[in-house]
């Protein structure tokens, strides 16, 4: 997704603090980086923030780490961040379960290892890259998905959504190819009957124009799981 230059972004980003500017630092130890330690999810690709704000706030028994390349879509995220929170009558300063980091996904595994132990890994409407030389950029490819089991703990899910139905089908292969087992697949989430669902904004935007979600939670097979 595209986004215009914020020049107030990286300003704003330099003064919150939920926002890490090294992140390389807390490679092994994330729960360091937090208030109390507590299970931890991530989102990579987070966008605007609306997901990783709501989760925040309905899970505040969870730390959340919420990854996105473009600094200046953290900067919308943050004042995303901080609106869902004074809406639900919390202050800025009670924003201590959840960080963002500014961090290309392609080197993921530099920043969280397996001592990091991610319970839960949320890809939500990422680029569907649909042209075949493109196609290992998606953040479902195979190559990517070897990475995640890398700091993915026992036991842990993965859970994708998107609108684009032919990246959805190749991922579900993706998945299977990997060594995951899918536990739970709709490619109709909304008439589904699945509890818990967190509508993101291009989620609300697809479905206001009549386009199905495709949802699906996987998990690493027990004998896939590698020790690297």
């Amino acid at each position: 997704m595209r986004i215009r230059k914020k020049k107030w972004a990286e300003p704003e980003l330099s003064v919150c603090d939920f926002f890490v500017k090294n992140p390389e630092e807390y490679a092994g130890r994330w729960q360091s980086a937090f208030s109390k330690e507590q299970p931890l999810y991530l989102e990579i690709g987070c966008g605007k923030g609306g997901f990783a704000g709501q989760l925040a706030l309905r899970c505040p028994d969870k730390n959340i780490i919420a990854v996105d390349i473009k600094i200046d879509m953290l900067g919308v995220g943050r004042r995303t961040i901080v609106k869902l929170f004074e809406e639900n009558g919390r202050t800025q300063d009670e924003i201590t379960n959840l960080l963002l980091v500014n961090y290309n996904v392609e080197q993921l595994d530099k920043i969280i290892t397996a001592d990091d132990k991610i319970e839960r890994l949320f890809i939500n409407f990422c680029n569907p890259w649909p042209r075949a030389r493109h196609k290992k950029r998606r953040l479902t490819y195979p190559r990517k998905l070897e990475m995640y089991k890398s700091f993915l703990a026992e036991n842990a899910e993965i859970r994708f959504k998107t609108d684009d139905d032919e990246l959805f089908e190749e991922s579900v292969a993706y998945f299977e190819e990997s060594g995951y087992e899918i536990t739970y697949i709709t490619r109709d989430l909304h008439q589904s009957g699945f509890e818990g669902n967190i509508m993101t904004e291009h989620e609300k935007m697809f479905s206001d124009e009549g386009i199905k979600i495709k949802f699906l939670i996987a998990r690493v097979a027990k004998n896939e799981k590698t020790n690297d």
